[in-house]
């Protein structure tokens, strides 16, 4: 089968495991850098190039999109769409997941287990927003942040305060939400693809920080998610339409809690934790799919 993976780089290690994972299982496999991909929108059809050469017969296409570039690979991604070729992500998925506000709205509404987030613009309405919340300390994130980044621990209500302040004039988009004390700077990392949980691990902070992000210093093990656990990121990935994502849950008194959906998850840490060959399995779901469907384009072509 001939595979794309949208990525700017190929030599990041998700990157190249996906690669060998496909080389592996006799598929035809390249890296294209979305930004290097260029598009013709018609009534008549959709085209694209790539260094000057037109790109076509993708059965199915992998997308490796990085937060600063969402807008134009979605677009790249979306293309891809329309002529055919299979993605575990759709480009929509992926939008609405990057997202955190809207995540969290479009989860909670199907029921998923979610800390208490407040969101307001208006500073008139600080104080009230806080309220609804109920008291410190809070976690205040950005609205895209990734690995980390733009996630504080507030203690106080008058830090909330400040903090909210400065980031409304830095005209930043944010989130503040409850703080679960009883998960103790830990969280799940379930890395789902398609119906199931193909590998877990447990991150947990460092020392004087409550961010668990083996990007932050964190460290990791390898645990198996309870049967709930397993369920609600399953669950989550679903709502979210994504076949392949990172789902972050943190236990709590009432249950495991959603932190975030991740469509475009790193391999280097979970493979390492765990052992398991998630690039594999991607690989693996991804031909399944494609296959299936061009075997359904290829009926409503001969029905046509």
């Amino acid at each position: 089968m001939k595979l794309a993976i949208l990525s700017r780089n190929g030599k990041l290690y998700s990157t190249r495991r996906l690669v060998e994972a496909a080389r592996e299982r006799g598929h035809s496999v390249r890296v294209l850098d979305p930004l290097r991909c260029y598009l013709r929108i018609s009534s008549d059809g959709f085209d694209m190039r790539y260094k000057g050469k037109p790109l076509a017969g993708y059965a199915a296409v992998v997308p490796r999109i990085g937060a600063s570039v969402t807008r134009y690979g979605c677009a790249v991604l979306r293309q891809f769409e329309l002529m055919g070729c299979y993605s575990p992500n759709s480009a929509a998925a992926i939008a609405r997941a990057r997202d955190k506000l809207r995540c969290h709205q479009v989860l909670a509404a199907e029921g998923i287990g979610l800390p208490v987030t407040v969101f307001g613009d208006n500073p008139d309405d600080t104080g009230d927003l806080l309220a609804m919340l109920g008291p410190a300390p809070h976690v205040i994130k950005l609205n895209e942040g990734t690995q980390g980044a733009g996630v504080m621990l507030t203690e106080k209500p008058s830090a909330s305060r400040a903090a909210i302040e400065t980031l409304r004039g830095l005209y930043a988009n944010f989130l503040v939400q409850e703080f679960i004390a009883e998960a103790k700077g830990a969280d799940l990392r379930c890395f789902v693809v398609g119906d199931r949980v193909v590998a877990a691990m447990r991150r947990q902070a460092p020392k004087g920080d409550f961010r668990s992000n083996l990007h932050r210093g964190g460290s990791a093990k390898k645990v198996r998610p309870t049967r709930a656990e397993a369920e609600t990121a399953v669950r989550a990935a679903r709502i979210l339409g994504l076949g392949v994502a990172g789902v972050d849950l943190i236990r709590s008194t009432r249950g495991p809690l959603v932190l975030e959906v991740n469509s475009s998850p790193g391999l280097e840490g979970i493979e390492t934790v765990t052992g398991v060959d998630v690039a594999g399995a991607v690989i693996e779901h991804v031909a399944a799919q494609g296959a299936s469907t061009q075997r359904k384009r290829n009926a409503d072509l001969t029905d046509s």
